[in-house]
């Protein structure tokens, strides 16, 4: 499988900018990458002060390939810049050496868990 890291800094991120990234993600971003061809899965990662991070899984390297492309040329203007208010400071090809799927499942939100 053929993963992409894209990560932002939120070192210099004003106050409030994890919980708005947060809200887009659940109030946008799911539906829109739910429907991407190619994506096996996305997951979004973060650590508050730190960094923000999309984590994407293609099922072939010509789907990351042609998405990375895109996502690169576009960067400043993606949703997560203008959140942030800087670009990523990542974007990183990877091999998904293999992905298991343990008996609790899988939620399409953490807030799902409170």
């Amino acid at each position: 499988m053929f993963g992409l890291a894209v990560r932002w800094s939120l070192t210099d991120a004003p106050v409030g900018t994890l919980e708005r990234l947060r809200a887009y993600v659940e109030d946008e971003s799911l539906a829109r990458f739910a429907g991407l061809d190619g994506l096996r899965h996305k997951t979004w990662r973060a650590r508050e002060g730190e960094w923000f991070e999309g984590t994407y899984v293609f099922a072939s390297a010509e789907a990351r390939e042609a998405f990375q492309r895109e996502f690169t040329a576009t960067a400043t203007t993606q949703p997560g810049s203008r959140l942030i208010g800087t670009p990523p400071i990542l974007i990183e090809p990877y091999e998904v050496v293999a992905v298991v799927r343990g008996p609790a499942g899988f939620r399409s939100s953490a807030r799902f868990e409170n």
